[in-house]
């Protein structure tokens, strides 16, 4: 009887042992689905659009070869009529008068088609955009709630205006940060999006605590070395991502930078300080001379 209990009793424990590790392999998993879901969803949406955005091109950028083609028709004419005109004009002033009439009724031709290209380009322009801003964070911070990220956001100091570039390079910075948060540590990560106007600059910092979540949804998994967690830690982060975010600040004349915080998660922090002035390239450079 007693070796029947003990049997029962290790019988217990071997199944609690294995009910631990599927509920581990379970989370992880659906993590995995998760992400991956969330990944071919984007990916489709910015496929579809592509492919739109690129058959509309393509189709303005025949109508502007071919109206290229007649506008450089059309100054080869004005060219011959041009010569012309000045041969006459020493001969037969009435000709020259007349070759006059022609250079001007193909200049108007030829200024009419060289506005139409100018607004064929222009309404690519406006096809291709309009590129998101401040005036749609508001969308991006819903749409990272909506997909299990806890999104708080500080704002101090009075924002001054800037150019659409620069709107543009901030709100992809923040976008990329938020989406590493939530790929890495997971639904219920928490992150804080902090934006500092001061006079003439602004420091932008997105902080999450991904790795603690991470940690606590990877409850029971056989625990890592010491060795390997200060290996983890000090391990500068990359990517991508990170390359496209510091690429983005350093247009803007932009100081970047991204940490690891033992075992809470990373925090980006970019520092513009002369945002007001360098709101576009001018004056920044690049790359070494």
């Amino acid at each position: 009887m007693d070796q029947a209990v003990i049997a029962l009793g290790a019988l217990a424990g071997v199944l609690a042992v294995i009910a631990v590790v599927f509920a581990v392999l379970w989370r992880r998993a659906r993590r995995a689905v998760r992400a991956a879901e969330l990944d071919c969803a984007a990916a489709e949406r910015e496929r579809i659009e592509a492919e739109l955005l690129l058959g509309e091109q393509t189709s303005r950028l025949r109508v502007v070869r071919e109206l290229h083609e007649l506008v450089v028709s059309s100054i080869s004419t004005l060219i011959s009529h041009a010569d012309g005109a000045r041969y006459a004009a020493k001969q037969d002033p009435d000709a020259a008068a007349r070759s006059a009439a022609v250079i001007a009724d193909s200049a108007r031709t030829t200024l009419a088609d060289l506005r139409r290209v100018m607004a064929l380009s222009r309404e690519g322009e406006v096809v291709a955009g309009p590129q998101p801003g401040f005036d749609t964070l508001g969308e991006l911070f819903e749409a990272m709630r909506q997909s299990g990220l806890a999104v708080e956001v500080r704002e101090s100091g009075e924002r001054f205006p800037l150019k659409d570039g620069a709107e543009l390079a901030i709100y992809r910075i923040i976008q990329e940060a938020l989406s590493n948060a939530l790929v890495h540590g997971g639904e219920g990560t928490e992150a804080v999006v902090g934006l500092t106007w001061v006079d003439d600059g602004l420091e932008l910092t997105i902080a999450d605590d991904g790795l603690r979540t991470a940690a606590g949804d990877d409850a029971g998994e056989p625990e890592t070395s010491p060795d390997d967690e200060l290996a983890a830690l000090t391990r500068p982060p990359t990517g991508r991502g990170i390359t496209e975010m510091r690429e983005r600040a350093e247009l803007y004349g932009g100081v970047f930078t991204v940490t690891a915080n033992a075992g809470v998660g990373f925090t980006v922090n970019v520092v513009f300080p002369a945002l007001r002035v360098h709101n576009g390239i001018d004056g920044v450079k690049l790359g070494a001379e």
